[in-house]
């Protein structure tokens, strides 16, 4: 655990990117309407859960008034709530909401982490600020040495990740591995890795990521986690 917390220390102090410093500092002091009376968190967001998790779930990045400004991954946004429903549902965390980081919500089993740490403007990260993550993501997942199931919530996370696993654990074998929601792939090293849609309000309003689609993606989870 001191290897983990050192780690997101370093991520949380973390000024790589000016663009997205300077983004993510100006949400936290302009903020909205309905938060003026908050105080924003306006760091990078560190991971959350523990290292010793069988189920790693990777997403995008922290939402502009969302993990930006509680503190949290997919916390105080609608993403989170579709997240943290159905994590309680499958019995990964001891309630169904995820408000603020003094809300008592705990996560069981499970590390949830991004490729970003910082909110991007528009929810569009630039190529060289993904590679300035990369870092913290690869140490996170080798840290993660239970990890037998990893969730990927979106292309980029799921791209992300795949890059990651060749450069360091054996490639992927004979496999063809292309996104798409419900995926499943047994990759070398004995992690079975899923795919989702994100969780994002385009996705979920729109109907392309339907709660039952959510659902059966965890659900799956569960019982490769449970055999």
């Amino acid at each position: 655990m001191d290897d983990f917390d050192s780690l997101e220390k370093k991520i949380i102090a973390c000024r790589r990117c000016p663009r997205l410093v300077e983004w993510r500092e100006r949400v936290a002091r302009e903020k909205v309407r309905r938060y003026r009376d908050q105080e924003y968190w306006g760091r990078p967001v560190p991971a959350f859960g523990t290292p010793d998790a069988r189920l790693v779930i990777i997403g995008l990045a922290p939402a502009a008034h969302g993990g930006n400004r509680t503190g949290r991954i997919f916390t105080g946004d609608r993403s989170g709530n579709w997240l943290y429903e159905v994590l309680y549902e499958y019995g990964f965390a001891n309630q169904p909401h995820s408000v603020s980081r003094d809300d008592g919500l705990e996560v069981n089993d499970c590390l949830i982490t991004a490729m970003l740490r910082c909110a991007p403007p528009g929810n569009k990260p630039l190529p060289e600020e993904i590679r300035n993550c990369r870092e913290y993501l690869r140490r996170e997942l080798q840290l993660a040495v239970n990890a037998r199931v990893v969730v990927a919530l979106g292309h980029i996370a799921f791209r992300g990740f795949l890059k990651l696993w060749k450069e360091t654990r054996n490639g992927l074998g004979d496999q063809n591995v292309i996104f798409r929601h419900g995926g499943e792939w047994a990759l070398p090293g004995g992690v079975v890795l899923l795919s989702s849609y994100h969780p994002s309000q385009q996705n979920t309003q729109t109907g392309k990521l339907t709660r039952e689609m959510f659902y059966e993606v965890f659900r799956r989870a569960r019982l490769l986690l449970d055999s």
